[in-house]
């Protein structure tokens, strides 16, 4: 009978180095992979500390559901898109006010 330590030392560690000690980094991490785009793991784990986790998952789930070539721009688009509907943010505006027509202006 062989002894625990001879048979792990068959087996090796791809150890890159990083450590995620948490679960946002974790998150981040995942929806990185998921998404296909580990040159921004960075960002996702940012994303995941920072915006409503439930943004971020209708988000996922609508660019796993989409045939999208690019998922991360698709990603982002989408939550633009739920950040906006959640403040309330119907239409753009420019220089502090809300963009009018020149009739609503009393111009010519």
């Amino acid at each position: 009978m062989k002894s625990i330590g001879s048979v792990l030392q068959k087996y090796t560690l791809d150890d890159k180095g990083g450590h995620i000690t948490r679960e946002f980094q974790d998150y981040g991490y995942r929806l990185a992979v998921e998404l296909n785009d580990l040159d921004h793991t960075s960002l996702y784990i940012r994303m995941a500390k920072t915006v409503d986790r439930g943004i971020l998952e209708q988000a996922r789930t609508f660019v796993l559901d989409a045939n999208a070539r690019n998922r991360a721009r698709l990603f982002m688009w989408k939550v633009g898109e739920l950040k906006r509907s959640k403040n309330g943010v119907g239409e753009k505006k420019r220089g502090g006010g809300t963009v009018r027509s020149q009739a609503d202006k009393g111009g010519r």
